[in-house]
């Protein structure tokens, strides 16, 4: 029996001065797109919803869960990867090169933040926990670029640091699962 789990990554999310990435929300063009989403995956048959705890990956998928009357579980570990102490934005133009650092040496700390290994680890473990608790659900996660990319690269490591740089905001991957192993994938 066949689970799917659908990736929802949050759309566009304002980088604003002295803000923290838990508490970005969506800018107009966000949560026109969160509408989409929800006119896109509405006869997916999704059955259960898991978030980040971080509130545009949650406001991107609440129309949604709200409209087929579930709830939305927020998972701490499915946060995005710290990249900075205190969780503070970081501008693209820092962001960029210290991804592809990161990607290149999965072990390597930024200060204050977290490995790619770390961030991977404690979202795979999750991913599994969904997959064993929901076997033959539809379950949708509202994530992130670089921590939906690690959970996909898990299973298959096409899904690296360039695939990540040509996701969109927002994006949704469909994944099939037979079991804990992965046996398909489609961008919706």
């Amino acid at each position: 029996m066949a689970t799917f789990i659908y990736m929802v990554r949050h759309g566009e999310s304002p980088k604003l001065p002295g803000g923290t990435e838990r508490s970005r929300g969506l800018t107009a063009k966000g949560e026109a797109d969160a509408r989409k989403i929800t006119e896109k995956l509405r006869f997916e048959g999704i059955e259960v919803f898991y978030s980040s705890p971080y509130l545009r990956a949650i406001h991107t998928i609440t129309g949604l869960a709200q409209e087929l009357g579930a709830e939305i579980q927020s998972i701490e570990d499915l946060r995005e990867i710290h990249f900075l102490d205190g969780n503070r934005i970081m501008p693209d133009q820092q962001l960029y090169p210290l991804l592809a650092t990161m990607f290149a040496d999965t072990d390597f700390v930024p200060v204050g933040g977290e490995s790619i290994h770390a961030c991977q680890k404690r979202s795979v473990s999750v991913l599994q926990d969904i997959l064993k608790q929901h076997s033959g659900q539809k379950v949708a996660i509202g994530t992130h670029g670089a921590v939906m990319t690690l959970m996909m690269n898990y299973f298959d490591a096409k899904y690296d640091l360039d695939f990540l740089l040509q996701t969109t905001k927002p994006d949704i991957y469909k994944m099939e699962f037979t079991g804990a192993a992965l046996v398909g994938v489609e961008r919706l």
